[in-house]
C-alpha cells in the first residue's frame, strides 16, 4: 500500500497560517499538511536542519541556504499596562520611552541591540516574550513587540499603541534552495494566491482546454453588400447633390445668377 507524502510546514509565534492551510486542503486533499509551531529563533534553524519542508518565519534568513519571499510587515507596538501614562497617547515615537524601562527578551524580533534600543535596559534580559509580558502586567517596564505577539499575548490588565519610526518584522515563506519541491511550489502558488490552473506544482502538468478554433476571417465566403439607396449607380449621390456635382438648394444648372452675380458676390466684386 502506497502512503502519500505529507507537506511539513514549520511556523513561528505570530503568524496564523489557516487559511493557506484550508486552501491546501482543498487542492491537495490527499496530501497531509503536518504543522509544527516552533519559537521564534528555531524556524530558521529547522529548516536549514530538513526538519520541515517549508517555513512560516521571520527576516532575515541565511540566503545562502534558504529561500525567501517576502509576505507583510508587522506593526510595532509597545505594550504596558491600562493604567499607564501612555494609554493617553494614539502612538508613540522611541523619545518618549527615554525615562521608560524597556524589556529586550532574548527571543527578540526586531533585531534591537543594547544600543538601538529604546529608553532604560532592564537589569536583566527576560527569557521570552511572554516572560516580559509577565513583567509589564506587574508595572515593571514596558515591551517593544510586533503587534501580532502582542495580540498573541492579550492579557485584559494591558494595552498597546503602535509605535512610529521604530524597526518593524517582516514575515516570510521560506524552504531550503536545495529542496524546492513541486509541494513546496504548491504552497509558493497557494500563499501567492494562484488558481489551481496556473499553479506550478502537482497541477502545473494539467492539461489546459483546448483553445477553440479562430472564428473564419471576417466578410470570407460572404456575399458583397449591395448599395441601397444612400448611392445611385455610377456613384452620383443621392438627394445632397443633382447630377453633375451639383449642391442641393442651389440654381439652377446654367442660370446667370448662379454663375455671375453669384460667383461675384464671393470674390467680393460689389453687385451693379
Amino acid at each position: 500500500m502506497q502512503v502519500n507524502p505529507s507537506f511539513r510546514l514549520v511556523y513561528v509565534p505570530g503568524v496564523t497560517p489557516g487559511k493557506w492551510v484550508r486552501v491546501w486542503g482543498e487542492r491537495l486533499p490527499d496530501v497531509p499538511l503536518d504543522l509544527l509551531a516552533v519559537p521564534s529563533g528555531d524556524g530558521e534553524r529547522i529548516l536549514c536542519e530538513g526538519g520541515a519542508d517549508a517555513g512560516l518565519v521571520r527576516l532575515p534568513v541565511d540566503k545562502d541556504v534558504l529561500s525567501a519571499i517576502p509576505l507583510y510587515t508587522e506593526t510595532t507596538v509597545v505594550v504596558f499596562p491600562k493604567d499607564h501614562w501612555l494609554a493617553a497617547a494614539e502612538e508613540v515615537a522611541p523619545a518618549d520611552l527615554a525615562e521608560e524601562v524597556v524589556f529586550h527578551p532574548l527571543d527578540d524580533t526586531l533585531g534591537f541591540t543594547a544600543d538601538t534600543l529604546p529608553g532604560r535596559p532592564a537589569i536583566a534580559r527576560p527569557d521570552s516574550t511572554a516572560d516580559a509580558i509577565e513583567l509589564v502586567a506587574a508595572n515593571v517596564g514596558v515591551l517593544l513587540v510586533p503587534q501580532s505577539l502582542a495580540r498573541l499575548h492579550h492579557r485584559k490588565d494591558l494595552t498597546y499603541r503602535p509605535v512610529v519610526e521604530a524597526p518593524q518584522s517582516q514575515v516570510a515563506l521560506s524552504w531550503p534552495q536545495e529542496r524546492t519541491t513541486d509541494l513546496v511550489e504548491e504552497f509558493i502558488g497557494i500563499v501567492r494566491g494562484r488558481t489551481v490552473n496556473s499553479s506550478r506544482g502537482r497541477g502545473a502538468g494539467q492539461a489546459a482546454p483546448e483553445a477553440q478554433p479562430k472564428k473564419a476571417a471576417a466578410g470570407r465566403g460572404k456575399p458583397q453588400q449591395q448599395k441601397t439607396g444612400a448611392q445611385k449607380s455610377g456613384g452620383q449621390k443621392t438627394g445632397a447633390q443633382k447630377s453633375g456635382g451639383q449642391r442641393a438648394g442651389s440654381p439652377k444648372a446654367g442660370g446667370a445668377k448662379a454663375g455671375g452675380r453669384g460667383a461675384a458676390a464671393r470674390r467680393g466684386r460689389p453687385k451693379r
